[in-house]
């Protein structure tokens, strides 16, 4: 009898950002849930070691005698990305990470978004420029959400962001990746990580996003406004698990027309 061969284990290599390095490549956020134990459940079932915090509409110790986030989310346990959320200039953007860095000891971690309007959330991308520029030269180490623009990308990079996160879609919308012509653009010239930020809708979105090679995935409303997050948030750890599996397999070549699964010589009964 032949011995029974056990593959070996796959071990994927960690996620680097800036100075910091993580095992999970799923990152997540604290808004939209009903109470502090659904957000807290939710974000340990994802297993995400990265937790975005909006400094401007989030109690991290600010505003005493009131609940504070960081009971369920405690720092010894995730890394805190404090963002920008809510703000529409990059002075704004600047003094709110320069907020978050002192309430969380000398922090420099931040998520940078600079918004241009209320409808559509999109991205300022010239106060984006701006603020980075100030955040980088004052020592933050600056993750960018931006949109899909290659150019915008690039330059992102090159002034110094840590991670770059182009949106797959408009922030809060589900609507999943509707461009991933130039995700993939912006994957083919990047030295950081890229990590699709917003958009996200389902399992599905996030298995696409890491199938194109992006080295995470950030979401918020997507768990939390899920008609059960808990739920949505295992089935969202496993589908980035998935979609960096299939990525790193590599998947066959599509084809136009048929070719037959087994064999098409070999043994025949008459």
């Amino acid at each position: 009898m032949n011995a029974l061969i056990t593959p070996s284990v796959f071990q994927d290599q960690p996620l680097i950002i800036g100075t910091r390095t993580f095992s999970s490549r799923l990152l997540v956020g604290t808004g939209k849930y009903k109470d502090l134990a659904e957000t807290g459940g939710a974000i340990s079932t994802s297993g995400a070691e990265i937790v975005t915090v909006a400094i401007r509409r989030s109690n991290i110790g600010q505003n005493p005698g009131e609940p504070n986030l960081l009971d369920v989310i405690p720092p010894e346990r995730y890394t805190i990305l404090p963002n920008t959320a809510g703000c529409f200039d990059a002075d704004s953007a600047v003094r709110t990470c320069m907020l978050a860095r002192e309430l969380l000891d000398g922090h420099n971690l931040v998520k940078l978004e600079v918004l241009g309007d209320t409808k559509t959330l999109y991205p300022n991308v010239v106060d984006t420029l701006k603020a980075a520029r100030t955040l980088i030269d004052d020592g933050f180490e600056v993750m960018v959400y931006t949109s899909d623009d290659p150019i915008i990308a690039k330059e992102l990079e090159n002034m110094g962001c840590v991670a770059v996160m182009p949106l797959g879609s408009l922030i809060g919308s589900g609507l999943g990746l509707t461009n991933p012509h130039n995700i993939r653009l912006i994957l083919e010239n990047a030295n950081v990580p890229i990590i699709v930020d917003a958009g996200v809708g389902t399992a599905s979105d996030a298995a696409m996003a890491m199938e194109l090679g992006c080295a995470g995935v950030l979401m918020n409303t997507a768990i939390a406004a899920a008609q059960n997050p808990i739920l949505m948030a295992s089935a969202m750890r496993k589908a980035v698990e998935a979609g960096r599996e299939a990525f790193l397999a590599g998947r066959m070549p599509k084809k136009a027309y048929a070719n037959a699964s087994s064999p098409e010589t070999g043994y025949f009964f008459k």
